[in-house]
């Protein structure tokens, strides 16, 4: 195991920064991000996921192996908050359920890149194609959470369609703006996008660092219901990621998708967002407690994942 690399991102200053955002929290400090700056930060770090993701996708080149991957990346991303919601259910009112659901539904960027050095410290290679499969698996997921909230939120499920329920969940705020974004990065002219890469990429890691920062805050300000979770939140950390990444496995050696390829879908399916989902359900969803989605993603499944799934899911990959 390479713990130089579990170093390196242990210590990356978006991660360092949400530590000072738990420690401004402990000990009282009056340190304290603007609440209009607060949104300005979510929503900006939205416009950049999807606008990179979409630039990405369209320089990826179609081919059956390609297409397959993308579409099990996106099977995935809609599967996992319908399935996890339920299970969440049992523990969890309605908008905390979604919320959790969308977050393991969709993906931790920074899980993806250090799986991608895993690989190539062991000299294997993957598609370029998996950029854009991380990008497309970033907003199904907190869509099919919004639905599944407005569905079953106030014993109002009767109340509305389907499809008044679906578009309602579009035209939220959030949502409108990384899919947006994502459909502008593809179509956007390539040299008229590298006009504004100094706001969508050059500023992108400040941005996130004070956001993380304004994460460490609320977290710990609401960490309290976390803790009423209890052992039942912190299996499903655990598990479900596990769960996740072995169906993945399985269904990629059926496909006969290249090894390199079918981890590192393995990872997407079993990584939770900690950045665009929480900046997404701030808005759509305030009702949801950042107590239980934030140090569930951040501080239960990311270590597990940097830590022990990496070569976990490697080495049952290798068995196949």
């Amino acid at each position: 195991m390479d713990y130089s690399l579990i170093l390196s991102n242990l210590t990356n200053p978006t991660l360092l920064f949400f530590i000072l955002g738990v420690v401004a929290i402990l000990i009282r400090s009056d340190l304290e991000i603007p609440a209009p700056s607060s949104r300005f930060i979510s929503l900006y770090l939205l416009f950049s996921i999807g606008f990179k993701g979409g630039m990405e996708l369209a320089h990826s080149g179609i081919n059956a192996e390609v297409a397959l991957t993308l579409g099990l990346a996106i099977v995935f991303a809609l599967l996992v908050p319908l399935y996890t919601f339920f299970i969440l259910r049992k523990k969890l009112d309605v908008y905390n359920a979604g919320a959790v659901a969308a977050t393991y539904g969709s993906v931790s960027a920074v899980t993806f890149v250090t799986a991608c050095s895993f690989l190539a410290d062991k000299n294997i290679s993957f598609g370029g194609h998996m950029v854009a499969a991380m990008a497309l698996m970033e907003s199904p997921a907190i869509i099919i959470g919004v639905i599944l909230i407005r569905k079953f939120s106030n014993g109002k499920s009767g109340t509305h369609s389907t499809g008044h329920i679906i578009r309602e969940a579009f035209s939220n705020g959030s949502v409108l703006m990384i899919l947006g974004s994502l459909i502008i990065g593809i179509v956007a002219d390539e040299k008229q996008a590298e006009g504004i890469k100094p706001f969508t990429s050059d500023i992108f890691k400040g941005f996130l660092a004070v956001f993380m920062l304004d994460m460490g805050m609320t977290a710990t300000k609401r960490i309290q219901a976390f803790k009423q979770g209890g052992l039942f939140l912190t299996l499903f950390g655990i598990l479900i990621p596990v769960f996740n990444a072995c169906l993945a496995i399985l269904l990629a050696h059926s496909f006969g998708i290249a090894d390199g390829n079918a981890f590192l879908l393995a990872i997407l399916a079993s990584s939770a967002s900690y950045i665009a989902v929480p900046a997404a359900l701030r808005l759509a969803v305030p009702q949801a407690d950042p107590g239980y989605y934030i140090p569930m993603a951040l501080a239960i499944t990311f270590p597990f994942n940097i830590v022990v799934g990496i070569p976990l899911y490697y080495g049952l990959l290798a068995i196949l």
